[in-house]
């Protein structure tokens, strides 16, 4: 077995062992390069450092506590108990909130749902205290982890909800904020994101994004570039002055989509320090397919809808989700493989070295 094959086996093993949701314990020899991946795996603090599950936090029903069988919607992807049974020590609980617009009640409303999402991690972590708690530093993660109990991190996905005003980050760092993905899917008062339908040009990081940049690296917050356009990434790498961090993103020689980083932004973000944390989506793991019948039917609900932003009623908000998840499921997009995943891995690797990736699965994105 040559080296690169055997090195491909153990990170193989290790992703799979480490998606525990699936269940899967398979029997291993003691000699196997898997056996040596499941000792490593067991030896280091597992950091992901990205996924969605705090909105479920939010629903009374929801019990992170339980252990949710795999496979099932309302399981979700994550919970405390298959935490442990998967080796995953620490977990960056995403505050996210979608944009809306940007305007004074748009900013408030956006910052309300933003410390509802907090405090309900802080919740979790308060009603469990057995099984999890509130992680400000990589100490408190290596503290819990020998405690046995899980790290629970905290990430605000899109700077939406700064709004204009800098004391808000300060806010949400003494809550507990570490990084703060600087856009989402559309465009912000930050900077220009790599998927806005509505105004395709990018012009980058604003000079409030600039002054959000600096607050950051003041609290030592980290920059997340995930979401964010081309230019803004350049943009935030010539203002920062620690490193940044791509918290759920893949390589976009290997995907071809904008969310993920070319080769050249790889570089780039391994020079500045900083790591790409590779997302398992796979939209954003394997180039999706041709599906003319899906591609029409979203572009319909696209026309029927209008941009979510623009969606003032709730009921019509609610509507048009249900109508985009059952479309979802008649015109599902076949998944990616763990050797596809571990493509990207390898792929970072090969370019600037172990150092500079990581994981970022976007669990219940």
């Amino acid at each position: 077995m040559s080296p690169k094959t055997s090195y491909r086996t153990v990170l193989s093993f290790a992703l799979v062992w480490a998606m525990f949701q699936t269940g899967c314990r398979p029997e291993l020899s003691e000699e196997s390069p898997a056996a040596g991946a499941r000792s490593i795996h067991a030896r280091v603090l597992t950091v992901d450092t990205h996924c969605d599950t705090a909105f479920r936090l939010l629903d009374g029903t929801w019990d992170i506590s339980a252990r949710h069988e795999p496979g099932q919607r309302a399981s979700g992807q994550i919970d405390l108990p298959r935490m442990a049974e998967g080796g995953l020590d620490a977990e960056f609980f995403a505050v996210f909130v979608g944009q809306e617009e940007r305007t004074e009640e748009g900013y408030e409303k956006a910052k309300e749902s933003a410390l509802q999402t907090l405090e309900a991690i802080r919740a979790m972590c308060a009603k469990y205290p057995n099984l999890v708690g509130l992680a400000l530093t990589p100490d408190d993660a290596y503290r819990l982890e020998k405690e046995g109990r899980r790290a629970a991190f905290i990430g605000m996905e899109n700077g939406y909800p700064v709004g204009k005003t800098l004391s808000n980050l300060e806010e949400y760092y003494k809550l507990g904020v570490r990084y703060v993905t600087l856009c989402h899917s559309e465009d912000n008062d930050i900077c220009d994101s790599s998927t806005d339908r509505q105004d395709p040009e990018d012009r980058g990081l604003s000079e409030f994004g600039r002054e959000v940049v600096a607050a950051c690296n003041r609290l030592g917050m980290m920059v997340d570039v995930s979401h964010a356009s081309d230019k803004s990434f350049y943009d935030i790498l010539k203002v920062t002055r620690a490193p940044i961090i791509a918290s759920h993103s893949s390589c976009r020689a290997i995907c071809d989509s904008p969310r993920n980083l070319s080769d050249d932004m790889i570089r780039a973000l391994a020079a500045n320090g900083g790591v790409i944390q590779i997302c398992f989506l796979s939209d954003y793991v394997r180039t999706p397919k041709p599906n003319p019948e899906r591609e029409k039917a979203f572009r319909e609900l696209r026309a029927k809808y209008g941009a979510r932003r623009d969606i003032r009623d709730e009921a019509t908000r609610k509507k048009a989700r249900e109508e985009y998840e059952a479309l979802n499921e008649k015109y599902p997009r076949e998944k990616a493989t763990v050797s596809e995943l571990v493509d990207h891995i390898e792929h970072v690797i090969e370019l600037v070295g172990v150092d500079s990736v990581g994981i970022g699965t976007d669990f219940d994105g």
